[in-house]
């Protein structure tokens, strides 16, 4: 069995390496999206390590934006351009870090080959505010200057929008992070090249990789190989738009939790927490 770890990237890569090192283990290989804005200089070293190699075409990622999916599905082509033939697909942050032995990790994906693992929502409180994405416009994908006031002025004048596709909704706020089949993922790769119309409605969304690729996955015939479950551990419970950092506070929770990764970490704020998973878990 082989695993390709997709590791979306744009600050400290000393982290990174932790990480990277945490991961050691011959059937995993990591492909690294640094974000374009980022100096790649600082990350360079990181393809010293076992396993790893950047991807080499850039996206310039806008936080939120259908840019971030744009840089997941050409590194997911790079991949396919390799011409390996992993099992799985896996897509991370450079925030991530195992909470269990990597080992349990492998042996969870080798028990599931042929499996789809993806986190959504098809109703819910999720669901409640997030619909906002589906039926307003949102210039998040751009940067010019008064984009806001005119996302204002096109949402008072315009009609309610509504996704381009006769599709049933699904997503939420742990999609992102999601282990996919070769042949899923370049299902998914393909549809929104080809699909003009999706694209251009993703381009005037907020935060569609939540959503867009659970949708297309759960409307398609790779529904039945879906299991609703990334093994992440991510805590919401403050709220807003981005998960809590997680530090030594969460140690007992990360501890006694069934997840086998979890986000989002920073060593900058605190980087004993993850001494203390290394100390639990991989003595």
């Amino acid at each position: 069995m082989r695993i390709a770890c997709l590791i979306m990237a744009h600050k400290d890569p000393m982290q990174i390496e932790r990480l990277l090192k945490k991961f050691d283990h011959p059937s995993f290989d990591f492909y690294i999206h640094l974000d374009k804005k980022t100096n790649k200089k600082k990350f360079t070293f990181l393809e010293d390590l076992n396993r790893v190699r950047f991807i080499q075409k850039r996206i310039k990622v806008r936080w939120a934006s259908f840019s971030f999916v744009e840089a997941i599905l050409s590194s997911f082509q790079e991949i396919f351009d390799t011409g390996i033939n992993y099992d799985f697909v896996s897509v991370m942050s450079g925030q991530d870090y195992p909470i269990k032995p990597v080992s349990s990790i492998h042996a969870i994906l080798e028990r599931n080959i042929g499996k789809n693992f993806i986190c959504y929502e098809e109703q819910g409180e999720w669901w409640s505010h997030a619909i906002t994405r589906i039926n307003k416009y949102h210039f998040t994908n751009f940067g010019f200057k008064g984009r806001y006031r005119l996302q204002f002025l096109i949402n008072w004048l315009l009609p309610k929008r509504e996704f381009p596709l006769p599709y049933k909704l699904y997503g939420g706020p742990r999609a992102m992070c999601m282990t996919l089949t070769m042949d899923c993922a370049k299902y998914v790769t393909k549809f929104i090249s080809d699909d003009k119309k999706l694209r251009k409605f993703a381009i005037f969304t907020w935060g569609p990789d939540e959503f867009i690729i659970p949708t297309l996955i759960m409307n398609s015939s790779y529904k039945d190989s879906v299991i609703n479950n990334n093994f992440y551990y991510i805590d919401w419970s403050k709220g807003g738009s981005n998960p809590k950092t997680l530090t030594i506070a969460d140690y007992e929770v990360l501890k006694k939790t069934d997840k086998l990764l979890a986000r989002k970490f920073d060593i900058k704020q605190d980087e004993a927490i993850l001494d203390m998973l290394d100390q639990l878990n991989f003595a």
